[in-house]
């Protein structure tokens, strides 16, 4: 068993925010910025690293080891460690990201057998800035693995890798069984299973049990009642004008991200804090929750960028197709689709109907039907940008030229 760490195990991102908060502004601002160029693709993991760990050079490795300390784990990973290694599992962590003396350390509480992660240059336990390692070469982690199973006398079909993002393009072998984990677009193109929520929900793929069809939980639903609450918007946008209506977007976004800030420093900000332990998931919880970010993002720019009435039906359409393609999904199907196997053919169906009715308030039926048709094949695709921005900007982009 191979489990990436970051964004897998512990919050993405946060461990390299969290340690350059303590060394000033400006370097919170640079880590912010180079994570910022990796993330879109512009720089690869061993150029994001070096000038990252050359930002933080001359900190004190104590603190590195304080900060990582205080990171939450996801929700039930000891528990799902405990199973894995009940039923005889080897495990290894394997980390592009992340100091090898922290993954070990890591390794160490939840009980597994190897650690892998960056190695950096240590002077007087100060940071010097370097770093190296095979793990941020371009095949870094398939050699590791290699190793590993070398070790372990095993073939690539014995192994099982839970992974979220590119970095673990390498190991995504045809004959591993490849598990995402809240995966990114690369991942989801290439994994056998797309798992979201608990961590647990791992287990049922790894034992090759059936995917069972579930009710959606507490967490799901509300957080699927707000996403179609956005069908609102152009109508309050049609009652008291497009201006108020983005102030208003504007601000209840602000106050959010300052309360997901606040959050995560274990400081609760009233109504927004209780909103979010409602309608997050787990592992959502252990970090900063952007997709409302994104929400309100696609939906505002949306609204102030294009003609009405092909912004009120772009709208509609991701509001209520996109959230009922993810209730319906899990609620009436077991299988997933290809290319992306966190998406079923009747939740597509049933975001697909919701967003043509949605759009047919605004726009005629013909015209909803191609808005519709077009925002949930953007839906469906494993796509680099968030679906929240895409779904809408994709759908009015088509209505702007019919309507």
């Amino acid at each position: 068993m191979v489990f990436d760490v970051e964004g897998v195990l512990i919050p993405k991102n946060r461990f390299f925010f969290d340690v350059a908060k303590c060394l000033g502004i400006i370097p919170v601002l640079k880590v912010l910025f180079f994570g910022f160029l990796y993330e879109i693709g512009f720089l690869p993991i061993r150029q994001a690293l070096t000038r990252v760990f050359k930002v933080m050079r001359g900190a004190n490795v104590d603190l590195l080891t304080q900060k990582f300390s205080s990171l939450p784990l996801t929700p039930n990973t000891s528990e799902v460690f405990a199973e894995l290694k009940a039923q005889g599992c080897k495990i290894a962590l394997i980390s592009s990201g992340l100091p090898t003396f922290l993954v070990e350390k890591l390794a160490s509480l939840v009980g597994v057998e190897y650690a892998v992660g960056i190695e950096v240059g240590v002077k007087n336990n100060i940071l010097t800035g370097e770093v190296w390692g095979d793990v941020i070469q371009r095949e870094g982690k398939f050699l590791v693995l290699k190793e590993l199973l070398e070790n372990e006398k095993l073939s690539p079909s014995d192994c099982v890798v839970v992974a979220d993002d590119r970095n673990n393009a390498s190991i995504l072998l045809k004959d591993i069984l490849k598990i995402g984990y809240e995966p990114d677009f690369i991942v989801r193109m290439k994994a056998d299973a797309v798992v979201t929520g608990k961590l647990t929900k791992i287990l049922p793929v790894i034992n090759t049990q059936a995917k069972l069809k579930k009710f959606p939980s507490r967490n799901d639903f509300v957080r699927e009642v707000i996403h179609a609450s956005g069908f609102f918007v152009p109508v309050l946008a049609l009652l008291f004008g497009v201006a108020p209506i983005a102030l208003f977007i504007l601000t209840v976004a602000a106050i959010y991200a300052f309360s997901e800030l606040s959050r995560i420093r274990g400081k609760n900000i009233p109504i927004f804090s209780a909103i979010t332990q409602y309608a997050a998931s787990q592992s959502e919880l252990c970090q900063f929750t952007l997709a409302p970010i994104y929400f309100a993002g696609g939906i505002l720019l949306t609204l102030l960028l294009f003609p009405a009435p092909a912004n009120y039906a772009a709208i509609a359409i991701l509001a209520l197709g996109d959230s009922t393609a993810s209730l319906f999904g899990g609620t009436i199907s077991k299988r997933g689709l290809p290319l992306n196997k966190a998406k079923t053919l009747e939740g597509s169906v049933a975001g697909f109907s919701f967003a043509f009715l949605a759009g047919s308030v605004f726009v005629s039926p013909w015209i909803a039907l191609v808005g519709a048709a077009i925002g949930m094949i953007v839906e469906y695709l494993p796509l680099p940008v968030n679906d929240n921005l895409l779904i809408p900007f994709s759908a009015v982009f088509a209505l702007t030229f019919l309507v």
